[in-house]
Order: structure tokens, then C-alpha cells, then sequence
């Protein structure tokens, strides 16, 4: 099963999970985060990242997931990645995680393509729907 590492800004990663857990109710494996904070330094960050990388890496890979694309945590996250083991997708929210706990079984081909297609599915304008 491929693993997931969530990287954001404070505990916005803990709340996703907390509210994938509530929607699946239960934990699911090999799925950590790492908050990052106003004052703390990336570089100073990224041994912690790599560790919380190899705790849910059990040789099928990874995928990074980051709230803002070009902030300090999806930067810390692009030092991480390494084409087809350790992919990383930005924009995160809770659509894209729970497709990509219900999917990350299927390779990560798969896993990319339903993982981005889950947060970008998830925003719509309710009163069109």
C-alpha cells in the first residue's frame, strides 16, 4: 500500500486526518503529517520530513500532499520527491485525501490521477448542484 505524508501549514494536516478519520471511522495506516510552523525553519525541518517518510514507506511509495503550492511547506515537500516512488500533489483538502486512502492500493498512477481528481471534484458551487 502506498503511504501518505501530508506537509501544511500548522495543524492543518492533523485536521484532515482527524476528519478522514471521523468520515472512515478509524485510522488509517501508513498516513502521518507534518505541521509547519511561522517560525520554524525548513532546513531544520527536513531531517523530521524524511524520517515521517521512511515511517510510512513500506516499498511501494509515497504520496507528498501540501495545502499551497509554492508556500514553505510544499517547498519542503519538493525536496522529497522522486519521480514514481515519492510523488507529491498540492491543493490538498479533504476530498483528495480520502480518495487517496481509498485508492493508494491501486499504484500510484492511479492514486494521482483519482487523488487530484477528488480535490478538484470536491469544489463545486452547491446551489448548481
Amino acid at each position: 500500500m502506498i503511504g501518505l505524508l501530508l506537509i501544511t501549514h500548522d495543524t492543518f494536516g492533523e485536521s484532515l486526518i482527524q476528519c478522514a478519520c471521523h468520515v472512515l471511522n478509524k485510522r488509517p495506516e501508513q498516513l502521518l503529517q507534518l505541521g509547519v510552523a511561522a517560525g520554524d525553519d525548513p532546513k531544520n525541518l527536513l531531517p523530521l520530513a524524511r524520517q515521517l517518510l521512511r515511517l510510512v514507506d513500506t516499498g511501494e511509495g509515497v504520496l507528498v500532499m501540501t495545502d499551497i503550492y509554492g508556500a514553505t511547506p510544499s517547498n519542503l515537500a519538493a525536496k522529497l520527491l522522486d519521480a514514481g516512488k515519492i510523488e507529491g500533489l498540492a491543493g490538498a483538502n479533504l476530498p483528495m485525501l480520502l480518495r487517496a486512502i481509498n485508492y493508494r492500493d491501486k499504484g500510484m498512477e492511479t492514486l494521482l490521477m483519482r487523488a487530484t481528481g477528488g480535490g478538484r471534484d470536491g469544489v463545486l458551487n452547491m446551489l448548481n448542484h
